[in-house]
């Protein structure tokens, strides 16, 4: 073949790529404008309060271990005192509760640490009778402001856009592996611990106030110090689970180099831990607000069905969720709590039905979801003592039919 002819052919080849790209990159934007007409919902913030929540099946949850994630700050938040609130939820008959090491509160200046805050939390646990999973953080851990290292440990705030790694922070990646060994060291010998959770949704983006990311070796590096120290239990990594496709492509294109903390945990965690929020508020103005939810969509089944391939190709594997949505997610840090109503993000039947959907879709895809962690339990609290126990009923009440379903 003449050079010209084959610079030809390679020519049409690429026009044909770039044309099928294109095609392909149409279709993409058309099905996402598609997707989203169906997801975005535009209504009131205050919905007016049912006992609809009275009402709703509970689907059984098989094998399923009940619990609940407690955050001190989010108390504090709410105006109510951290020692009471967990002792007014620990009554309830739920399995397990999940607890945090807040790095700043516990080693708030270099080399001196106070663990009275978690002491505390794991005795009143353990005196309950719950099991307990511990995330020993150390740079991201569950409650907002999801960042918790202390201002001794970083010369200055890490670089926006970046990728933390231990080439770039070194001293912070040592700094983070002594934390996590010091907590692991502490409370291993406790019987009611029963596994640790490192980073929360350990390589995304922190949220809308900061665009820096852990890298995946940054991660190993950790699980590997825990491990070192105690062989023995499992590691949980989660991450967040996109319930509509507008999030699903923003996640996906700012965690594209090295997948999302999903992705990293079937690789290196023993139980993968789900965050599943099937509606929050995108942007609100006076009492209206838009909203995305695409919790019933059909794409919804194949997150689901990759964790059960993972979960299949070892007995020893487990999935939890870890987080599973009972409180608002409206455009403010802190859930609203209105006089007489509810926030439409979550409502109390919410609570059932947010439940509901996470057990069945994991049945669906013959995953074992081996526990299901409500999320927001001290709103509850301030719910009731606003007058309003809905919440704090329809958590009961799942507890209830669990207990009547499992004899």
């Amino acid at each position: 073949m003449k050079p010209e002819h084959k610079l030809d052919r390679m020519a049409h080849s690429e026009r044909k790529h770039r044309m099928s790209i294109g095609i392909t990159s149409s279709i993409c934007i058309a099905s996402a404008a598609i997707s989203l007409a169906t997801e975005l919902r535009l209504k009131r913030l205050e919905r007016p309060l049912t006992d609809r929540w009275q009402s709703v099946s509970v689907v059984p949850g098989l094998s399923t271990m009940l619990g609940i994630s407690f955050r001190p700050r989010q108390a504090e938040s709410f105006g109510l005192v951290p020692t009471d609130a967990l002792h007014s939820l620990l009554e309830y008959p739920f399995d397990i509760i999940r607890l945090a090491a807040y790095w700043n509160h516990i080693e708030s200046q270099p080399g001196r640490f106070d663990f009275s805050e978690l002491d505390w939390q794991v005795d009143a646990a353990e005196a309950a009778d719950k099991q307990i999973i511990i995330c020993v953080g150390p740079v991201k851990c569950f409650g907002y402001p999801e960042y918790f290292v202390p201002d001794h440990v970083l010369d200055s705030p890490i670089p926006e856009h970046s990728v933390v790694s231990a080439k770039t922070h070194p001293s912070l990646l040592e700094a983070s592996t002594t934390f996590a060994r010091r907590i692991v060291e502490r409370y291993r010998d406790r019987e009611s611990v029963v596994a640790w959770q490192v980073e929360h949704e350990a390589v995304d983006p922190l949220g809308i106030e900061h665009s820096w990311r852990l890298s995946a070796s940054f991660v190993r590096s950790e699980v590997d110090a825990v491990r070192s120290v105690d062989p023995s239990r499992p590691v949980v990594l989660n991450g967040f689970l996109p319930t509509s496709t507008p999030v699903r492509l923003v996640q996906w294109w700012r965690t594209r180099d090295q997948g999302d903390s999903l992705t990293i945990a079937r690789s290196l965690a023993d139980v993968i831990g789900v965050d599943f929020y099937p509606r929050h508020a995108l942007v609100s103005l006076g009492s209206w607000s838009a909203y995305l939810d695409g919790a019933n969509r059909q794409w919804q089944q194949r997150p689901w069905r990759l964790l059960a391939a993972w979960q299949s190709e070892s007995s020893r594997r487990q999935m939890i969720v870890t987080e599973g949505q009972a409180e608002p997610w409206e455009t403010i840090t802190v859930p609203p709590n209105p006089v007489r109503a509810g926030m439409y993000s979550c409502l109390p039947e919410d609570v059932i039905d947010n439940y509901n959907r996470a057990i069945s879709y994991a049945a669906r895809s013959g995953l074992a979801c081996k526990a299901y962690l409500f999320w927001g339990a001290e709103y509850w609290l301030l719910r009731q003592a606003s007058g309003d126990p809905r919440y704090l009923d329809a958590f009961a009440r799942v507890l209830k039919c669990h207990r009547y379903t499992h004899g």
